[in-house]
């Protein structure tokens, strides 16, 4: 089995090297750096090509934030899971937007963490539907009539089955229950999937879910 390349992004020194003993004792994980902020994370996911980037969002220099961006902006672009303090947060939110792949806290348990490295890496989100509703929660406030009607705007790209599609995965469901749901094969559901994230030019289901709830399709469907 091919080691998953991780790069571990955190200003605190401490962080990381609690980071490094936990996610070094896998077999299946490979530490390939560490970066005290986003300006050198992006000089070593040039020289060590890591698959996951594990980010912390407030760091001097640059911004976990901007370098999620920056990163999930490139051809070849490495999973990014956030790394945060708070069970909601704006920031979080902004860097899901900006595609990364979920987040993590901090005093999550090293096992939990590990999975959501594994999860991240296989292609998979790291949010729960419990989760992703919080964060959907916490972004409806100001500014929010005009995110729905930019969102529909952009929703209107996509046919019925699409729509059908992007609504599950608003609702946290993977493939294989939203094939179910929906009546069609778990290969027919991941070649729309692929067709929604081309069409609006997302990077991961996470930006579909957060799509689908500003748009006010979850609120439709109930």
């Amino acid at each position: 089995m091919t080691a998953i390349r991780l790069l571990l992004v955190d200003d605190d020194p401490l962080v990381r090297a609690g980071l490094s003993l936990m996610m070094g004792g896998a077999d299946d994980i490979e530490i390939v750096g560490e970066a005290a902020d986003g300006a050198e994370a992006e000089a070593l996911v040039d020289r060590t090509r890591p698959d996951v980037v594990l980010m912390d969002i407030r760091m001097p220099t640059v911004d976990g934030l901007t370098a999620t961006e920056r990163l999930r902006a490139r051809e070849d672009a490495p999973q990014v899971v956030v790394l945060t303090t708070f069970h909601a947060d704006e920031q979080v939110l902004r860097a899901l937007r900006v595609g990364a792949a979920g987040f993590v806290l901090k005093d999550t348990p090293p096992a939990e963490i590990l999975a959501a490295v594994r999860r991240v890496a296989a292609g998979d989100p790291v949010l729960s539907p419990t989760v992703t509703r919080q964060l959907m929660r916490h972004a409806v406030g100001t500014a929010a009539d005009t995110r729905r009607t930019r969102a529909r705007e952009r929703l209107a790209a996509l046919n019925d089955r699409e729509r059908e599609v992007a609504v599950a995965v608003g609702r946290g469901l993977a493939n294989a229950a939203i094939a179910t749901g929906l009546f069609m094969s778990v290969a027919t559901v991941k070649t729309h999937v692929s067709r929604i994230l081309a069409k609006l030019d997302l990077n991961n289901r996470v930006q579909i879910a957060l799509l689908a709830y500003d748009a006010g399709l979850l609120e439709e469907e109930r």
